[in-house]
């Protein structure tokens, strides 16, 4: 478990922060002034500073910049509020390692937390951590596709064909189908299986935090998604969101990508399998204008349309006994059967 200092003005905010970090487990120090936890800090240095950036008596972004000089290998979660994209990629420059908008869910809080932490064991191993919204996958049961039926077990059979294909994999399907599954079993019956396995959530990002994700910038020069993926695999999820001029430079980059591995001439770090997920069907956002042909046709050599949970009911039951181990083990409480009537109401359900 790790020790995580939390600085937020917002005494309710602060004290529900506080609660999760608790709760997880992790050693929790909550401060209402930057000072006190300037102070804390410098005594008492912890894995993890989770900040907030509109402190009455101090500026978020210098405690961010202040921390990051002084303790590099700090994990810095940024808060901010609706409205604070500039500041939020300020920080991001500044080194912060992740950032969540107010109002915001616990469920992401949690998640970043433990990205924090597998950032600070990567480190202490010799390991390059993972950056904002990327991350690495677990081998094993949460990445394990669930379900036997005809719909799935298709899937799964062009997975194992392709897996080791280099060519760009298109995931198309509806919230909740499964699809970062499907890519985490592409990933994990390759040759590349070894390497990390990095997503970034294209919806997720503001469109200049997502371009330095994508392509850098003057403070993470070589510290894209791309580069850090190194021999694995990149899912780019949602890419039907991603605005226009980003396509176009990302329809560049993969081009030339592609020359260079025709050539011989891919560098170590820029060799990656490319998947992409979308919600929407790329040939109807083509039609409409929103999405680029050429890039459409770039990313989709191998298509696979992933069927939604109405029609393949049958897997409903394995799907809630694998959630709810999933849930048990994260929580450490005991696992508990589902109930046969809950079961039967989830199958009804349309």
């Amino acid at each position: 478990m790790a020790k995580i200092v939390i600085i937020d003005d917002e005494a309710a905010v602060l004290k529900m922060m506080s609660q999760l970090c608790e709760r997880l487990g992790h050693e929790t120090y909550a401060f209402q002034t930057g000072t006190e936890g300037m102070s804390f800090i410098r005594r008492n240095t912890p894995e993890i500073l989770i900040v907030d950036l509109k402190i009455g008596d101090m500026d978020g972004l210098d405690i961010i910049q202040q921390c990051h000089i002084q303790y590099p290998n700090m994990a810095i979660i940024m808060v901010t509020g609706y409205g604070s994209v500039k500041i939020a990629v300020d920080a991001m420059k500044y080194g912060a390692f992740d950032y969540l908008s107010k109002p915001f869910e616990l469920d992401d809080l949690q998640r970043i937390i433990s990205r924090a932490v597998t950032k600070g064991s990567a480190e202490e191993s010799g390991k390059e951590d993972p950056f904002t919204r990327s991350t690495v996958a677990p081998l094993g049961e949460r990445s394990r596709v669930v379900g036997s039926s005809t719909p799935i077990k298709e899937i799964m059979a062009v997975v194992k064909k392709v897996a080791d294909n280099d060519s760009p994999v298109l995931l198309d399907g509806e919230f909740g189908s499964g699809k970062q599954m499907v890519a985490r079993a592409l990933h994990n019956q390759s040759r590349r299986n070894s390497a990390p396995f990095k997503v970034l959530h294209c919806s997720a990002l503001p469109e200049e935090l997502l371009e330095m994700e994508l392509f850098g910038g003057a403070a993470h020069a070589g510290e894209t998604i791309f580069m850090r993926a190194q021999g694995g695999t990149v899912v780019l999820e949602e890419v039907n969101v991603l605005p226009k001029r980003l396509q176009s430079q990302l329809d560049a980059f993969l081009e030339d990508i592609n020359n260079r591995r025709v050539q011989g001439s891919l560098p170590a770090n820029l060799d990656f399998r490319f998947v992409a997920t979308t919600t929407k069907p790329l040939e109807k956002e083509v039609a409409e204008g929103k999405f680029r042909e050429d890039l459409f046709y770039r990313i989709s050599i191998i298509p696979l349309m992933m069927p939604p949970l109405r029609s393949r009911k049958e897997d409903i039951d394995a799907l809630a006994h694998h959630f709810l181990k999933n849930y048990a083990k994260s929580y450490q409480t005991k696992v508990k059967s589902v109930d046969k009537y809950a079961i039967q109401l989830l199958t009804n359900y349309t």
